[in-house]
């Protein structure tokens, strides 16, 4: 098989990086600028360096799927989404944030857990990777989390996935893991991929 028949995927590439800075240190995360010798060019790039972060696509036994919204400064919506946050600490293990964020979010725990899909949210500006399991056998945990800020009024609902894709392809609903998880497992379910991509 030549490279051009095998089946399509990322490549891994790395340059030597001349100079990094923290141009700004945000509450959050920071932005960082990096001169990169790109083939014997000074080639300055900007991006968001992120911790990384993980999201829940969590279903009941009657398949429906559990959505929350919350206020998203940035985009100015209450956007429906899936749990997420962001890792603690770099090399924290990402189940053990994703079940974190369903208890911390959903008042959720679930008996199984599956790597979903692992995308970058934006390969130009931002080193962020999103971990997304799919979880089952769901249920309340012992007490509620207390929230606070934008989460204090978070709003859940348990959705049929057939609506959830229907609002994605209307342009309804916009929040990328969202988008992406919802995807993938409509295109599992409909025999069209295969699950298991790990962190």
């Amino acid at each position: 098989m030549t490279a051009a028949d095998a089946p399509i995927a990322d490549e891994t590439a790395s340059y030597e990086v001349t100079e990094s800075t923290v141009v700004y240190e945000g509450a959050v995360w920071d932005v960082r600028r990096d001169h990169v010798d790109y083939d014997g060019h000074d080639m300055v790039r900007e991006y968001i360096d992120h911790t990384g972060a993980v999201a829940v696509f969590a279903e009941d036994d009657e398949g429906r799927v559990l959505v929350i919204q919350q206020y998203r400064h940035p985009v100015q919506l209450r956007d429906w989404e899936l749990p997420a946050g962001l890792l603690d600490h770099e090399g924290e293990d990402h189940l053990t944030a994703a079940q974190r964020e369903l208890g911390e979010e959903a008042d959720l725990e679930a008996d199984h857990w599956e790597p979903l899909v692992r995308y970058n949210t934006s390969s130009g500006g931002s080193d962020e990777f999103i971990q997304v399991y799919r979880a089952r056998g769901v249920r309340a945990t012992a007490s509620a989390f207390e929230r606070e800020a934008e989460e204090a009024d978070i709003v859940t609902r348990w959705v049929p996935r057939a609506e959830l894709v229907e609002g994605i392809l209307a342009g309804r609903l916009q929040n990328s893991a969202l988008v992406v998880a919802t995807l993938a497992v409509d295109a599992i379910e409909r025999g069209a991929g295969k699950q298991g991509t790990t962190a």
